[in-house]
């Protein structure tokens, strides 16, 4: 028993830097916005997203500590070349592309436009300064990665808890009101919406990179045996999971409970900033800008740092301060072109790379059975890319009507998970080629 408490306060603040790292501007803001629109399927839709948003970035967790914290290692089972180009877009979308960016937008809409006059928030000026010290101050954090645990595990995270603890604590003991009526996709399959609702935190994504930080940050603590890296980093992995769901889960009733007091919105940014001034007055708003500032820091830096050592792995002739230098400066012009912009242009992508992802999670976890087989990941992983492809094209509005007719036929393609039957049943066709020929 002494043993195991010694383990945990050894570890805890590994735990805690992986929750911080972990939330970021979407996970603040979509779950008030599912809460908002399930209505009285709130409980079924946040299992849905419970298994998208925690369930399956843990199991991503573990994936990638068996494979020593090297996603380009895990996706090359399918492929040398493709564990290049799939790890080079995964890093890019949750890095300087998208996921970075997104983090220093929200940081000003939500953290500071609330104190801003009418006509300074039309001005490009405060945005752009903003911009400037917000990725100023991700620069100094990332330069020293090993310092992480110190600086972000042991001082940012228990910081920003106290802060959501606060909002939760205040709308469970003062209720906003009572659930609305569920709208859109979640009258008739709040599950299965919930689920794909989770695709837009990014976490499973974020998992897949963020074992190059936590190996980072343990060989900074003096933990250089293999064994002990993976263990370390899979309780770190329940510890951030469970982070996670309180946090989903507090948001989540904040947004269900907020339509009498704020009314209805499709931005959960908009509820979670109402919401905080209803329940706290002005002060709320002091609240909210504090609790995503402290996400987007943490978020930011440990996205930067594991894309620029990435690509310093990839190309060791640049280092990796230079490309921490790129990404950030790439990350504040992508910034000033608003958030919406972002958002809706990083959608496409997302919805093709995100089944990709969570498929060779799975196969990967389960690799023993058929004893890491090429055959088994290319069959399930080739229907899986052309129907999430075509996901991808239908949200830029390019559609095929001969296409669509085929995919129409799939279970579940109206819920977004079509790609789920093909990827099963390229892993089956997989899995006996690879006995056949194993048996010969």
């Amino acid at each position: 028993m002494r043993n195991i408490l010694v383990f945990i306060k050894e570890n805890l603040a590994v735990g805690l830097l992986l929750f911080a790292l972990f939330l970021g501007a979407g996970n603040i803001i979509f779950p008030p916005l599912l809460g908002q629109q399930a209505g009285e399927h709130i409980t079924t839709a946040m299992m849905g997203f419970l298994i998208t948003g925690v369930g399956l970035p843990l199991l991503a967790i573990v994936a990638v500590a068996k494979a020593g914290g090297d996603l380009q290692l895990l996706a090359s089972r399918v492929h040398p070349i493709f564990g290049i180009i799939f790890t080079s877009i995964v890093y890019l979308a949750i890095g300087p592309f998208f996921a970075v960016p997104r983090t220093g937008s929200v940081s000003y809409e939500i953290g500071i436009v609330p104190f801003l006059s009418e006509a300074a928030q039309e001005h490009w000026a405060p945005l752009f300064i903003t911009s400037i010290v917000f990725f100023a101050l991700i620069l100094y954090l990332a330069f020293n990665p090993s310092k992480l645990v110190d600086r972000v595990g042991k001082i940012l995270t228990p910081a920003l808890l106290i802060v959501i603890l606060l909002l939760a604590v205040k709308s469970f003991i003062t209720p906003m009101g009572e659930s609305g009526t569920a709208v859109g996709n979640y009258t008739d399959s709040p599950f299965y919406e919930g689920f794909v609702k989770g695709y837009l935190t990014m976490d499973v994504l974020g998992a897949l990179v963020f074992g190059i930080v936590i190996l980072q940050a343990l060989r900074g603590m003096g933990i250089n045996d293999t064994r002990k890296q993976v263990k370390t980093t899979i309780f770190a992995g329940i510890v951030a999971a469970i982070g996670l769901a309180f946090v989903y889960i507090s948001l989540g009733y904040i947004g269900n409970t907020s339509i009498g007091a704020i009314g209805t919105s499709d931005n959960g940014g908009v509820i979670i900033a109402k919401s905080a001034e209803y329940l706290f007055g002005d002060f709320g708003s002091i609240i909210l800008s504090i609790t995503i500032l402290l996400a987007c820091i943490s978020t930011a830096v440990g996205l930067l740092t594991a894309n620029a050592q990435f690509f310093n792995k990839l190309f060791p002739q640049i280092s990796y301060k230079t490309f921490l230098i790129v990404f950030t400066l790439f990350s504040v012009a992508i910034t000033n072109v608003g958030l919406s912009t972002i958002i809706n242009t990083s959608l496409p992508v997302l919805l093709i790379i995100y089944p990709l992802a969570i498929v060779l999670m799975v196969l990967s976890l389960v690799d023993h059975f058929f004893k890491g087989g090429r055959i088994v990941y290319v069959l399930a992983l080739i229907p899986t890319f052309f129907v999430s492809l075509y996901d991808g094209l239908k949200q830029m509005k390019i559609t095929f009507t001969s296409y669509e007719n085929i995919l129409n036929i799939l279970p579940l393609y109206e819920q977004s998970l079509g790609w789920l039957v093909p990827a099963m049943i390229g892993t089956i066709i997989g899995f006996i080629i690879h006995k056949l020929f194993k048996k010969n």
